[in-house]
């Protein structure tokens, strides 16, 4: 088997040279070339043929986006991009995937050489998955357009005690699909929405920012004590696990968010199983569970609950997925309801709302 061929690109002598190292110490990946910067990566992606480029956001001469856009229309080429962990490096990123990235990985902030050392593994991890990857699944996806008076009026009626509740979970190309999924969700669900995105800290407020600005309903970044609303979509912030417990407020047993710091769930935090745990005993067969593409098998456990309880359980399919991890171990186990491809989910949670 011919190993991952990898070109790095990076502004940065001693970053490139972190990277490198890591990605040489596994033995199915071969490093065939640096770039200082877009200008550079673009001339040699054309010429070496890369499987894989990471790829820094921020450079001079020609940064990061801009190369990208270049990339994925000329010489289509699976790209991970390097963030930093500011608010306007999140941004970018997220601007990445619309362009057309697999993934991400946030650079240290600390120690350089240590934090690195710690993101060793999900770093190979991550370019191997983009090896496998469909460029083809990749295009470039129009934002949405809102009509911000109509959403301000819309938001001042939603306020209902819910029945219904929809949980969405995914992972590496989750900001891709979900960009195709909230848009396109009807300004009268009535129903809330809760996402666990794998994203750290910082991301996940700014990708719900990011589908708030896109969508007819209100998207935020879940807050502990949030009392769990229709017409509203919850996003669990980076390193939080976010459940959903029962209180007496104001007289009234309402459902409310609670993030936690309990220990990861295969790996990850937040975790759609500890979501999904929290919800199926309280919603049972009113509950909507979404699980799209992504590495692993999060949530696995937990749409099981949920088909225990009553619940129905909609699965990207493979067509789309960017990596068909989660939805596949769905699948596999005969526990999704509907398999269907990324364009067709929106309007099959608003049929079963």
């Amino acid at each position: 088997m011919s190993r991952i061929k990898v070109l790095v690109v990076d502004d940065s002598a001693f970053m490139r040279k972190i990277i490198i190292d890591i990605l040489a110490s596994s033995p199915d990946i071969e490093v065939i070339g640096k770039a200082k910067n877009g200008q550079d990566a673009i001339e040699k992606i054309t010429r070496l043929r890369p499987d894989v480029v990471t790829m820094d956001v921020e450079m001079p001469v020609l940064d990061g986006l801009h190369a990208l856009g270049y990339i994925m229309s000329e010489c289509p080429t699976p790209v991970i991009m390097l963030s930093g962990a500011e608010s306007k490096q999140a941004d970018l990123t997220l601007t990445a995937f619309q362009y057309g990235a697999v993934d991400f990985i946030q650079k240290p902030s600390g120690n350089i050489s240590l934090d690195m050392a710690k993101i060793k593994d999900e770093l190979i991890k991550k370019v191997k998955a983009a090896a496998n990857v469909a460029v083809h699944k990749l295009g470039f996806i129009e934002e949405q357009k809102v009509n911000v008076r109509k959403k301000e009026k819309i938001e001042s009626i939603q306020r209902i005690r819910t029945k219904k509740i929809i949980i969405i979970g995914s992972s590496t190309g989750g900001p891709r699909a979900l960009q195709q999924v909230i848009p396109f969700l009807p300004s009268n669900l009535r129903a809330p929405v809760l996402i666990v995105q794998h994203m750290p800290p910082g991301f996940t407020k700014s990708l719900a920012d990011r589908l708030n600005s896109q969508s007819m309903l209100k998207v935020k970044e879940a807050a502990d004590g949030d009392i769990v609303e229709a017409g509203t979509v919850y996003i669990a912030p980076g390193d939080f696990h976010m459940i959903v417990k029962q209180q007496n407020i104001n007289g009234e047993l309402r459902e409310v968010v609670t993030l936690t710091k309990t220990e990861k769930v295969q790996g990850v935090r937040p975790s759609i199983d500890v979501l999904l745990d929290s919800v199926a005993p309280i919603f049972g067969e009113n509950t909507l569970g979404v699980i799209l593409t992504g590495m692993g098998s999060d949530g696995t456990n937990g749409i099981r609950k949920l088909k225990s309880s009553g619940g129905k359980v909609i699965a990207e399919d493979e067509s789309t997925c960017v990596v068909y991890g989660m939805p596949r171990s769905v699948i596999d186990q005969k526990l999704a309801d509907y398999i269907l491809p990324i364009n067709k989910i929106a309007q099959s949670i608003t049929e079963n709302t």
